[in-house]
Formats: C-alpha cells, sequence, structure tokens
C-alpha cells in the first residue's frame, strides 16, 4: 500500500509553484483582454467567446513548456491549425452526425499525432478545444469570421502575454545536460588511464568524479527532464540526441569497471586518454554554437589497439573468468594481473567504442557529415541510419510504424476518438444544454487506463457537485447584474488556474465551473440551472470516458507491458544467437537484430506510458525498467561488435566457434526462461536460478576445457569482447527480479 505523505509532503503540494501562479497571471490577462474587448468593446460576443477559449485551450489545457520564446512561437505555429478546426467544427455543426463523425476524424488525428514528439502530446487537449466548440448548435457559418477573429485574437494575446508577463528564464536544455554528462565522464576517464599507466588519483578523488559522473547520468533520465524538453520527435536531431544519451549511460559503466581493473596496461592507458579527449570534444561540439567533433584520434587509436590486440593473445586458461572478471574485486592480488588483462582491454575498447558513437551521434545532431565508409552498405540500416534520410520520410517512417494496435499511442488516439465521438453523439441526441461540457469533461477526464480514469473521477465529480452549489448560490443571490460577473471574473479565473494544478482535479473542476457560469452569465441571461446542465454534462462526460477506458485496453500500459516485454526478451535472445553466428562465420544475417532493434523502441514507448499511470508500487512485479535495459543491451552491445569483428574472426578455429555458440544458446535460452516467467507471472524472484545458472555455466565451461585441438594453445581476444557481452547481458537478467 502507499503511504500517506507526511505534513511538508501536503504543505508542498498545496504551496503552487512560482511557475504555475506566473501561468495562470498570463492566461487570465490574455482570456479577460480579449473577452472584455470583444465583449464589451466592440460588442460581438462570438469573438468573445472564441478569444476566452482560445486563450483557455493553449494556456491551460495544452502543455506548452520552454522558454519565453519558445512558448511564444509555438502557440504562433498553431495558429493555422486552429483556423482548420475552427471552419471544420463550423461546417460539421450543420447535423449531430456529422459533428460526431468529424469529433472522431478530428480525435484521432490530433491524439495520433502525440507519436510526432512531446509538443504534440502538450498540444492536443488544447486543439481538441478548437474544434468541440464550434461544432455544437446553432449552425450559423455567418458566424466563422467572427470566431476565427476571436480566436485568433486569443491566441495572439496569450503569445504576447509569454512574451511580456513573467518572462520565465528558458529551462536547461537536453544539450546542456548531455554535455555536463560528457564532461563529467571525460574527467573520469583522465582518472581511469592515469590508474592503467600506474599514476593512481587520491581515493577521493575518485569518489568525487564517480559522483559526479553518476549524478549527471542521472539527469538525462526522462523523468528528471520537462516533457517539452525531451528529444522524443522523428527528426534525425532528437534522435541523434537520444542515441547520444544512451551512448553516455553505456559508457558510464566500462570506464568505472576500467577504474575496478586497473593494472599496469600501457596500451589501455593510452586509449583511455585519447577517449576522454573524445569525450571532452564531444562535451565542446553539444551546443549549438560549440566546434563540431571528429572521431579521426580515436579511429586511429582504436585501430591501433585493436590490432595490438590481434597480437596479445592469451592461453584459454588465462580467459577462463575473462566474463566474471567483470565484477571483479578492487583488490587482486598481482599473480592475477594476466587475468584481468584481457577483461581490462575489452573495457577500454568498450569505452572508447561508446565515446566515438557519442561523438558521431554528436555530429548527427549537428547536421555535420559522418564519413562516406561510416556505415557500410552490407550493414545497412545502421546505427545512424536516419542521417541519411530527409525529415519528410523520418517522419512519415514514424506515423506509419505506429499504424498497429502494438502502438500506444495508435491506441489511445483510437480510445480518444471513439469516447469523443459517443460523446458529441449522446449531446446532440439528448439535446444537452451547453452539450460542448460533456466533450470537454471527457477530453480532461480520460485517462490511458479504466483504473486511472476511476481514479480521477470520483474528485472530479465532487469537486463539480461543489461548484455548481456555489455557482447556484452565487446566480440567485447576485441575480441578472453582468457588471457583477464581468469583475469577479478574473479574480476567480486567477485562483482556478492557480489552486486546480495544486489541488488536484477537485477544485480545478469545482473552480472551472464557477468560471464558465460567469462567462456565460455575461453573453446571455442566466439561472441557477446553469449549474445544474454543468453537473449533468461533466457526469455524462465523465461515464463516457469510463466506459471507453473500460472497453478499450483497460489496463493501459500495464496490461501490454508484460506481454510486449516477454516478447521483447524473446526476439533478443534471437538476436545473441545470430549476432554470435555471424561473428563466429557459422551463420549469416538473418534480420533477427533488426526485429530487436524495432521491439525496442515499442516497449520503450509502453514503458513510458506506464510510468505516467498510477499504481501500487508493491504490485509493480518484476523490475521492468531493468528488463527493457536486458534488451537494449542485448541491441547496443551487438551493434558495436558487429562493426568492430569482422564476421567470421571472432573464433577462427572450429572448437573456439562451437564453444561461443554454446555460450550464445545458453544465454538466449536464459532469456526465453525469463520471458516464459513473465508470461507466465511467476512470483518475483521465480527466474533468477535459472537465470544464475546459466550464467554460472558460461563462466564454468570458460573455466574448464583445454584449448581445442589444432589451435596451438591461443585464442582471439575478439571471443573475450563476445564472453564478456554475453556475461553482461545475464547479468541484466539477474536484476529483473530484484527491487527496482
Amino acid at each position: 500500500m502507499r503511504r500517506s505523505p507526511g505534513r511538508a509532503e501536503r504543505l508542498r503540494r498545496v504551496r503552487p509553484a512560482p511557475a504555475v501562479a506566473h501561468r495562470a497571471v498570463r492566461v487570465t490577462a490574455a482570456a479577460c483582454a480579449g473577452f472584455y474587448t470583444f465583449r464589451y468593446g466592440l460588442d460581438r460576443p462570438a469573438s468573445a467567446t472564441y478569444a476566452l477559449f482560445a486563450a483557455i485551450a493553449l494556456g491551460v489545457l495544452a502543455r506548452v513548456e520552454g522558454s519565453a520564446r519558445t512558448r511564444a512561437r509555438t502557440i504562433l505555429w498553431t495558429l493555422p491549425a486552429a483556423w482548420a478546426l475552427v471552419c471544420l467544427g463550423t461546417v460539421l455543426a450543420v447535423h449531430s452526425w456529422a459533428a460526431a463523425l468529424g469529433m472522431v476524424g478530428v480525435g484521432f488525428a490530433v491524439s495520433y499525432g502525440s507519436v510526432g514528439g512531446p509538443r504534440m502530446v502538450g498540444l492536443a487537449n488544447g486543439l481538441q478545444l478548437l474544434y468541440i466548440l464550434p461544432c455544437f448548435p446553432p449552425y450559423s457559418p455567418e458566424a466563422l469570421p467572427q470566431r476565427l477573429l476571436g480566436a485568433t485574437a486569443g491566441l495572439l494575446l496569450l503569445a504576447a502575454a509569454e512574451l511580456l508577463l513573467w518572462p520565465e528564464p528558458a529551462p536547461p536544455d537536453y544539450r546542456g545536460r548531455l554535455s555536463r554528462a560528457a564532461h563529467a565522464l571525460a574527467e573520469l576517464a583522465d582518472l581511469a588511464a592515469d590508474a592503467c599507466a600506474v599514476r593512481a588519483a587520491a581515493p577521493g578523488a575518485v569518489t568525487s568524479a564517480a559522483d559526479r559522473a553518476r549524478a549527471r547520468l542521472d539527469e538525462l533520465r526522462f523523468s528528471r527532464v520537462p516533457v517539452m524538453e525531451r528529444p522524443a520527435g522523428a527528426g534525425a536531431v532528437d534522435r541523434a540526441l537520444t542515441h547520444c544519451a544512451a551512448a553516455l549511460r553505456y559508457t558510464g559503466p566500462q570506464v568505472l569497471r576500467i577504474l575496478r581493473l586497473a593494472r599496469p596496461y600501457p596500451g589501455a592507458a593510452q586509449l583511455t586518454a585519447v577517449t576522454a579527449q573524445a569525450l571532452r570534444a564531444a562535451a565542446a561540439g553539444l551546443p549549438r554554437a560549440g566546434p563540431v567533433p571528429d572521431t579521426g584520434v580515436l579511429d586511429r587509436e582504436l585501430a591501433a589497439f585493436d590490432t595490438a590486440r590481434a597480437f596479445d593473445t592469451v592461453r584459454a586458461a588465462d580467459t577462463v573468468r575473462a566474463a566474471d572478471t567483470v565484477r571483479a574485486a578492487d583488490a587482486a592480488p598481482p599473480e592475477r594481473s594476466g587475468r584481468l588483462r584481457p577483461a581490462l582491454g575489452t573495457a577500454a575498447l568498450d569505452s572508447a567504442e561508446g565515446a566515438r558513437f557519442v561523438v558521431r551521434a554528436v555530429r548527427v545532431g549537428r547536421h555535420a557529415a559522418l564519413p562516406p565508409d561510416e556505415t557500410p552498405a552490407d550493414q545497412r540500416p545502421g546505427p545512424f541510419w536516419y542521417a541519411y534520410d530527409p525529415a519528410p520520410l523520418l517522419w512519415w517512417r514514424r506515423f506509419r510504424a505506429n499504424l498497429t494496435p502494438r502502438s500506444v499511442a495508435f491506441r489511445n488516439a483510437l480510445r480518444t476518438a471513439g469516447a469523443l465521438g459517443a460523446a458529441r453523439l449522446l449531446a446532440g441526441g439528448l439535446d444537452l444544454s451547453h452539450g460542448f461540457w460533456v466533450l470537454l469533461a471527457t477530453l480532461t477526464l480520460m485517462r490511458t487506463s479504466a483504473a486511472d480514469t476511476r481514479t480521477t473521477l470520483r474528485p472530479a465529480l465532487v469537486g463539480t457537485a461543489l461548484g455548481a452549489a456555489a455557482t447556484a448560490a452565487v446566480l440567485l443571490a447576485v441575480g441578472e447584474h453582468p457588471l457583477v460577473y464581468a469583475l469577479a471574473l478574473p479574480p476567480v479565473m486567477l485562483i482556478a488556474f492557480t489552486a486546480g494544478p495544486a489541488l488536484g482535479p477537485a477544485w480545478g473542476q469545482g473552480l472551472f465551473t464557477l468560471v464558465v457560469a460567469l462567462v456565460f452569465t455575461q453573453l446571455a441571461p442566466a439561472s441557477w440551472r446553469l449549474a445544474e446542465a454543468r453537473v449533468v454534462n461533466v457526469a455524462a462526460g465523465a461515464a463516457i470516458g469510463l466506459l471507453a477506458g473500460l472497453c478499450a485496453w483497460p489496463r493501459g500500459g500495464a496490461q501490454d507491458l508484460r506481454r510486449r516485454t516477454a516478447g521483447l526478451l524473446e526476439e533478443s535472445a534471437d538476436a545473441v544467437r545470430e549476432t554470435v553466428a555471424v561473428l563466429t562465420g557459422t551463420g549469416r544475417p538473418g534480420g533477427a537484430l533488426r526485429r530487436a532493434r524495432n521491439s525496442t523502441l515499442l516497449t520503450e514507448a509502453m514503458y513510458a506510458q506506464y510510468r505516467c499511470e498510477r499504481h501500487d508500487p508493491a504490485g509493480d512485479g518484476p523490475n521492468w525498467q531493468a528488463a527493457v535495459l536486458a534488451g537494449q543491451h542485448a541491441v547496443r552491445g551487438a551493434e558495436p561488435l558487429l562493426a568492430r569483428i569482422p564476421p567470421g574472426t571472432a573464433a577462427p578455429h572450429r572448437g573456439g566457434a562451437r564453444v561461443l555458440l554454446r555460450h550464445a544458446d545458453e544465454v538466449a535460452a536464459a532469456f526465453r526462461r525469463q520471458a516464459a516467467a513473465l508470461r507466465a507471472r511467476e512470483p518475483a524472484g521465480a527466474a533468477h536460478p535459472a537465470v544464475a545458472r546459466a550464467r554460472a555455466a558460461l563462466v564454468a565451461e570458460l573455466d574448464g576445457p583445454p584449448p581445442a585441438p589444432g589451435t596451438d594453445g591461443r585464442v582471439p581476444l575478439h571471443a573475450v569482447d563476445v564472453a564478456v557481452w554475453l556475461a553482461g547481458l545475464l547479468d541484466d537478467l539477474q536484476q529483473i527480479h530484484e527491487p527496482g
């Protein structure tokens, strides 16, 4: 069960953040300025209505974040869409069935547009309202110019308010976060290079640098980044920044591994020092005005180190614990230095590969050309396939890839479109007064799962009922005195838009009920029955939202996250087996890695939705993030191995190839056992022994058998690279049933 928040936590939630108060001031100023100008200055009620609700749509229902200029620019960019939606709603209001069909189409298109990135996600609800408002009677196409004038004025006033009223400083963008993380890793890599060159730093310096690097890498998590600043768009720049973050998170543990295994190793020291230089260059090149980094020096050092390793082979007995030394103790006796050397070289190589990936991602993010031989034609699509395609094609691929019931965005769009269409039919069929409140309630109260919708439903209905009671009392007490309502509107609106986000849906719905009553009493005479209509409409809209959540994927992302994660682990198993077969020359590429990569993208999307839903931490089951990371490690670990190791050279002798294939089969079997455990909903820890046995079998296999005949007792160190990767995958699987 959830622990109840303490008093300090409750007080923190009650006190609105300054940004919330500032936004409420801007929205109130823009909405009231447009409303009063058209209602009392120009006597155009239709324009006044659209000016007010356009400002509320983009200022309250939508999430427009970023700097003041960014928010103003985003609002201005929505003007063409706003005009189109107002025109479409005005035309289709001729019949209820036409308006409902239009609502289904608009609801799906606007919601599905969220696959284009977080900015579309934030704008979705606001854009929906710009169609909902004009699609209700009266059908008056002659009023379209006034409606467009009002909507345009409302959005322009809101954009001006963003620039002039309390313009907030620009939040740190994702490039800055990446730059700080790369710089912190560069400092840590310098210390690792010194350790391999027998220039040991003070223990406190290493600990401080490691803590600083972990903190900077933790800042890259999307949960710590404002929604609008997340690089989740379909363009090449956003994809490159996301790849850069993943590569930094991969490189960090490799550098820490070098520090744990550090022994005198001049080659590893030199390569790690160059890795630090590359990371520092990437940090300087991430800002748009910085120098574009290059991988020339790192490429040459990697090639030289790899060539040296080709001659620096060890007997099979010395590779016994290559996989196990990934987690070696800090203090190993001197006589084990020879055994630690292969794993140390692998860690240095992996960290350099990660840094090179970071630099290449930065180059793509800066629109700099990649070398002609960056991705060989026989290996496409490579990790930077998007760098070769135009932006429209990338967007089309993103939209096309999500046109499947497996896509979270597609299913949410269907759910939203069906619910809004049904709400429009109900409002039209019952001829509800102010029927657009039904759709507005459906839009704002419906969540991605039935459980979340029920959680929101009760406080929203209670708040609406209390707000309606207050509204009825005000209408009965004041009567027909529009001046009183005009004077009361700005402070009530300011309180509503400030207290709603801070106190929850009950306060938000209750105060918004009072706001809309103060607005409509200035447009036409109203009685206490306006409050009654508000309660009925909100209840109808909430019921439709709840039914939609029950009928269309009621468990939201949680239901399919288990199935999708199990599928990811199964496809990762195929990718692991195929990768080792290609590296040992016993098989050819068959598309398993590509399928696993696509599965990773879908699973990441489902996990992102799951993290946005309310759920009981005690009942979450396995560590879902660890499961997703296991699939990512399988894909992103295979890609550099395939790029670095020519096919068939990981184990040129048949005996070595058989050993590696046996390891790959054992790892793939562990992935499949873990997937079966997820599908069977086995309790936490049920699959842990099987994974542990698989890892023990891998280490024992490397430890036990003598060299294969005809190998003169030697094996290539590429086999060590593959073995360490396989052992790391089993380590990832072990974490799935550990506390997350």
